[in-house]
This record gives C-alpha cells, structure tokens and sequence, in this order.
C-alpha cells in the first residue's frame, strides 16, 4: 500500500514538472532588470535609449553651399537634442547621385538628403514651376515665396511621393559657362551643346534658346566636360567656383536665367519614425541651416567671381530682357502643368 502511495506521489510531481515547463514555454521573454524593450526604427532594431544615427547625403563637393548647409544642420540637430539623434554627412555623391538618393529615400535605403530641385521635379512635376527662367528678380523674391504658404504646400505635397520635405535650402541663380566662345545674346547660345539638369523646364529653355540641351547627372557631367563632348553647363556661381569649371569652360555669361532651390529633406519612412518632439527640431534645425547657406552664398559670390577672373575665365553680363523674350515659349508650353502654381507665386509676390 505504501509502496503504491509513492507511485502515486511520483507522478503526480513529474506531472506538475512538465505543467510548469510547459507553461514556462509559452510565457514572452522577459527583460533584464531596468532593460528597455527594442523598438525598430526604420526597419533596423535599436535600443530606445541609444542615440540615433541618421546618413545625409548630397553630391557636391566640401567646399559647395550644400556641404555648409549639411554642416550646420548636424551641429544644430545634435546640440538641439542632445547627441541623441546624430547626422553622418556623405558628400561628393558616395551614395549615389541625386536621382540614386531620392529613389533610397522613398525606400527608406537612404536616410537624408540636400538636393537640386531640379530632379526632384521626376517625382514631384509642380516642384519644377520654381525653375522656371526669370521667375524671381533676386533672391529676396525667391525667399518670399518659397518661405511663405506656397513653398511649404510644395513642401507638404512630397509626402505624396514618400518624401519628407524640411525646408528650401538654395542652389542659387545659374549662369552659362562654356569652352567655345563669349555669350552676350540669345544667338550666341545657338549649337552649343550645353548639360542642363534631367529636369524638363530646363530642357525646354536651352532648346528654346537654340542650344543642344543634354540632361544629365552631375556626375557624369562633370567627365563630359573633361572629356570635351559637351560643350558647356549651366550653375550657380559657387558651384562653378568649387567645382574648378575655369579648367576645362573658358567663358562665363552671367544670365542668371533661373533661381534653383534646393531641398534639406528625408524619407517618409524615417521620418515617421521618429516622436513629434524630434519631428520639429529637425524641421527647425533644417530652416535655420537653410538660411545659414543662402547668407554664406550671398557673402561668397563676389570673391568667388574674383578668384575666377583670376584663373583666366573671361566673364560677361549679358542684357538680361532679350534673353528674357527668347524663353517666353517654355511658359506657353508649360502653361497646363504649372500654370496654376505660377499663378499662386505672382500673387505671393504682389
């Protein structure tokens, strides 16, 4: 009888061993002691209470607008947050051109980016409206728009194309260089095979001018010039400065056809991942870089065009109204596509 109660007895334990074991089994994993769980952050796990890295990348080189901007804009969002988000600039196109890094934005492969509004136009057409040639006077009228309620709808609506818009930086007025000869009218402009952004606004002016418009990477322009098979470009003062074009583009017209702005902007993805609290330093950080570069643009341009002269490039300052006239059909063309943002700019202006 005995010997049957510790038969008993034994099952009865191994029976409660396996419950426990079983139950065990099922329950989560805890956490150690004073162990925050992991979140995911744009599709990576990462402790909460790290500091977050963020990748910025643009295509120009360290002594160009966009770098001076990239800069400013991590010393702010770093002491903004107190180290606990961290910006990693990439220049000189490491992480691909500026098509390259919008399409990993979109992804969320690419976190930040300064670039050309000019290509942003392949996913946002109404973007290329602010290109249009002559549209601004002087950069005062450009600020007034881009930093007023039409800049930031233009800004909001790339969230239709899973991009965050933080602030219109600036690429700057953009002037004609090229190796064959001096332009100081339209007809000088005529057969000369100029690179122009992949941007269809700019395709349309050096084609409305009698030019051979090539769109093309900046990156791939830039060989071309070495390489003697396109004849000119067309850029900002400070772009034609660091980018030493006085080695290969022996002329320089001052047309100041467009004001090109740029854009200090992320992924939707990763912004999205962030807290509204973070959400605003960076678009805080992102408009007070912004202004920081167009103020360094300004207070550059005139050594720059010194520095030029001296390295042997001949400069000229073409009458900007016969230019003006000869252009007039990319406005026509484009009448239906930009029309009413153009419409919305004027009365910005008035």
């Amino acid at each position: 009888m005995k010997q049957q109660w510790r038969n008993r007895i034994v099952v009865l334990g191994a029976l409660i061993l396996a419950l426990v074991l079983v139950v065990a089994g099922c329950s989560p994993p805890q956490q150690p002691a004073g162990q925050k769980p992991a979140e995911s952050q744009g599709g990576q796990e990462q402790a909460a209470d790290r500091p977050r890295t963020l990748r910025l990348a643009h295509v120009v080189n360290e002594k160009d607008g966009f770098h001076v901007a990239a800069t400013k804009f991590k010393e702010l969002v770093e002491q903004k947050t107190g180290g606990q988000v961290k910006i990693e600039i990439y220049p000189n196109a490491t992480l691909g051109d500026e098509r390259t890094l919008l399409e990993g934005m979109q992804m969320g492969t690419v976190d930040m980016g300064v670039i050309t509004d000019g290509p942003i136009a392949n996913f946002l057409p109404e973007i290329a409206a602010f290109e249009l040639p002559f549209l601004f006077k002087s950069r005062e009228e450009a600020y007034q728009v881009l930093d007023g309620s039409v800049g930031q709808e233009v800004l909001n609506n790339l969230s239709k194309v899973n991009l965050k818009g933080l602030a219109f930086a600036e690429r700057g007025f953009r002037n004609l260089t090229n190796s064959k000869r001096p332009v100081n009218r339209p007809e000088d402009v005529k057969g000369l095979k100029i690179r122009v952004m992949e941007n269809p606004v700019y395709i349309d002016t050096f084609k409305a001018l009698g030019a051979n418009a090539v769109p093309m990477a900046w990156t791939e322009a830039l060989t071309a010039l070495q390489q003697g098979t396109i004849d000119g470009q067309e850029n900002p003062v400070n772009v034609i400065y660091a980018f030493k074009l006085y080695e290969t583009q022996k002329h320089l017209a001052l047309t100041r056809h467009t004001y090109a702005p740029a854009t200090i902007m992320m992924s939707q993805q990763v912004w999205s991942s962030f807290p509204a609290d973070v959400q605003q330093v960076l678009v805080a950080a992102a408009k007070e870089a912004a202004a920081y570069e167009r103020r360094w643009n300004a207070e550059q341009e005139e050594g720059q065009l010194k520095e030029l002269k001296d390295k042997g490039m001949q400069i000229t300052e073409p009458d900007a109204a016969p230019f003006q006239a000869a252009v007039q059909s990319v406005y026509e063309k484009n009448q239906d596509k930009y029309g009413a943002l153009v419409t919305k700019i004027q009365e910005a202006l008035k």
